[in-house]
């Protein structure tokens, strides 16, 4: 979700990397294949928990539910916990480095297995719009072949509720152009500044997807600023024993707030030997719950790298009170 540090750049390019490899085109670029990562470590959940259990994924016999939960329905936006992918494009699967790659599956995988929010970067490179960790040239997939994946999960899931938030390099018009181009614009809610709807009502209006960005806004009304809805804690940690509930951005009196909950290593690369601790149920079900108390309200997106190690679904099975 952030840039990387000025030595990534020259740690990949001395390790080799090259953007023939690591730049994908089509499909190849949002999708797995259905295999799991050999990075998983033994022990640690996978995210392969059949549709329905309650912990990823949904139930498709259940036509009255919304996001695998018929509790759900009933409830305002603000007051579901959703699990969050950071950097939810930059996966092995899209063919990101192990350098600059935040998870092992791509973006249908993360969204076949459960997520529901999910964080990007977009950039706009000669005209094109790519979803890049740092420099594009180690890594991207195009934008609109994102938004085309999530469409066609709209489609075959109608009962789903998303979340988005870039990090926003590309101008509204420019992230507009790309919505039309996918066929994803009908799906956007805008929201007035009123109450949240429920998710129930979300679904039935046919706009199950908020679409949010760090520094953009509307026009068009259905991109709003974040900040201007939400707040989020601080991201940059390389122990748990720091990880603190202090608010980073936006304001505490907002509605909408995100869990950074992730650990970098020393030179600000994505961590993935921590996530089996750091994303385990014990660690990330505590923080999560004192960043709630702290705050007086629910978390609404706990954003994790490496998503498909430990529990994050049954911790926020258990936050949503299901």
């Amino acid at each position: 979700m952030h840039w990387l540090p000025p030595i990534l750049c020259s740690v990949l390019l001395a390790c080799g990397a090259s953007s023939d490899k690591a730049t994908p085109t089509g499909d190849t670029a949002l999708t797995s294949g259905g295999a799991a990562s050999s990075g998983a470590t033994a022990g640690s959940a996978t995210g392969s928990t059949p549709a329905g259990s309650g912990s990823g994924g949904t139930d498709p016999s259940s036509p009255l539910a919304c996001n695998g939960h018929v509790a759900l329905c009933d409830r305002p936006l603000d007051e579901v916990t959703f699990p969050t992918t950071h950097n939810g494009h930059a996966s092995l699967d899209a063919g990101f480095s192990v350098f600059n790659a935040n998870h092992e599956l791509g973006l249908a995988q993360q969204l076949e297995r459960g997520v529901r929010g999910v964080l990007l970067d977009v950039y706009d490179e000669g005209g094109e719009r790519l979803l890049c960790h740092g420099p594009c040239a180690l890594g991207s997939i195009p934008h609109v072949d994102a938004l085309r994946a999530l469409r066609t999960f709209f489609e075959d899931n109608p009962r789903e509720v998303v979340i988005l938030l870039y990090e926003d390099y590309a101008s509204p018009d420019a992230i507009e152009d790309d919505f039309d181009a996918a066929g994803l614009t009908p799906f956007a809610y805008s929201h007035d500044g009123g109450d949240w709807p429920t998710l129930g009502s979300l679904i039935e209006a046919g706009t199950p997807l908020l679409v949010t960005a760090q520094s953009g806004r509307a026009p068009p009304s259905w991109l709003h600023n974040f900040w201007d809805l939400g707040f989020d804690t601080p991201y940059s940690f390389t122990r748990l024993e720091d990880m603190s509930c202090d608010l980073n951005r936006g304001s505490g009196d907002n509605a909408l707030f995100l869990v950074n909950h992730w650990l970098s290593t020393s030179i600000g690369l994505p961590d993935q030997g921590a996530a089996p601790t750091t994303n385990s149920a014990a660690v990330l079900e505590a923080r999560v719950r004192e960043c709630e108390a702290e705050w007086g309200r629910p978390a609404t997106l706990v954003a994790v790298d490496w998503f498909s190690t430990g529990d994050l679904f049954a911790v926020v099975d258990r936050l949503n009170d299901l």
